[in-house]
């Protein structure tokens, strides 16, 4: 078997995560002509393209194997460097670029439970990288080897990972007070819904019309839509009277309770399945992961 150059994995996974050659470049603080000769002496080893030159650049399939190759090393150096801290403090400098560990977490658990779950790993030193997606899609992220694990809905393991179930994430349609009196004083109805703007993080999200199609019993939802692609940011946005959200429960709670948002649909409620995947791999690093997450996720979502 082939012994590829870390330097020239490192490259690639720079042109990938970095999205071009230049910033690549910077990343790695060399030339941007040195960073096309490792990545075509890589190309030249495997025998194949490793990327796609369009825009934005795309790795081939080789290259994923190449890019999840480079990210389990990665994971390797990060369980050595925790070894070496907890026998010689004095040894382990500060993690560099290419060290960090990455995960996949939906927004809506970023912006509830996941971040305090990990709050203990990143004062102990662990270069975490945390890369944002609908909880859909963070699933695709492990597909194609780009990080250590995932929070998604995804049940079904891919070959060589490893699933837990979380729990249930309870998602509610909210209003600012005075905008729901005014604009749905009897709240959300199969009759008002399509009058009522609904915020949604992004195209993708599909949330608000799941929600409104099981609220009435409806298999095709039309709504009109506006987008903030965050979940904090959503809220403002209802409190600020641009229309209603389905938001998790978690993050209304508090200011349902305060008087500040009012649930419109108090009969429904939609429950989503959260899984955490990572890979198969003997590393206490992802072990300390998947445990503080897992707990985290008992103690704050629903029963599964």
């Amino acid at each position: 078997m082939n012994t590829f150059d870390p330097a020239a994995l490192e490259c690639l996974a720079a042109i990938v995560e970095e999205g071009g050659f230049e910033r690549a470049a910077q990343r790695l603080s060399i030339t941007q002509s040195a960073v096309s000769q490792r990545l075509r002496a890589l190309e030249a080893q495997v025998g194949t393209v490793l990327i796609v030159r369009s825009r934005p650049l795309k790795p081939t399939s080789a290259g994923y194997l190449l890019l999840k190759h480079t990210k389990q090393m990665r994971l390797l150096r990060a369980d050595l460097e925790r070894d070496l801290r907890e026998l010689a403090p004095s040894s382990a400098g500060g993690a560099r670029e290419e060290e960090r560990v990455s995960i996949a977490v939906n927004a809506d658990s970023i912006a509830t439970w996941a971040l305090p779950a990990l709050n203990d790993l990143a004062r102990q030193g662990l270069p975490m990288e945390i890369i944002t997606d609908d909880q859909d899609f963070t699933h695709e992220w492990m597909r194609e080897g780009q990080v250590l694990g995932c929070v998604t809905t995804v049940k079904q393991a891919l070959r060589g990972c490893k699933v837990v179930p979380l729990g249930a994430m309870d998602y509610v349609a909210v209003a600012q007070v005075d905008y729901a009196k005014a604009n749905c004083p009897k709240g959300l109805t199969q009759h008002n819904f399509r009058d009522l703007p609904f915020v949604a993080f992004n195209r993708k999200d599909d949330m608000q019309s799941e929600f409104v199609g099981k609220a009435f019993g409806l298999k095709r939802v039309s709504l009109n839509q506006l987008f903030v692609p965050s979940s904090e940011g959503q809220v403002r946005a209802v409190l600020a009277g641009w229309g209603v959200s389905v938001v998790p429960e978690l993050l209304a709670r508090g200011l349902i309770e305060q008087g500040q948002l009012v649930n419109i649909a108090p009969q429904a409620a939609l429950p989503i399945q959260l899984y955490w995947h990572c890979w198969n791999l003997a590393s206490e690093v992802l072990d300390q992961l998947s445990a503080a997450l897992t707990q985290a996720a008992q103690e704050a979502l629903s029963a599964a």
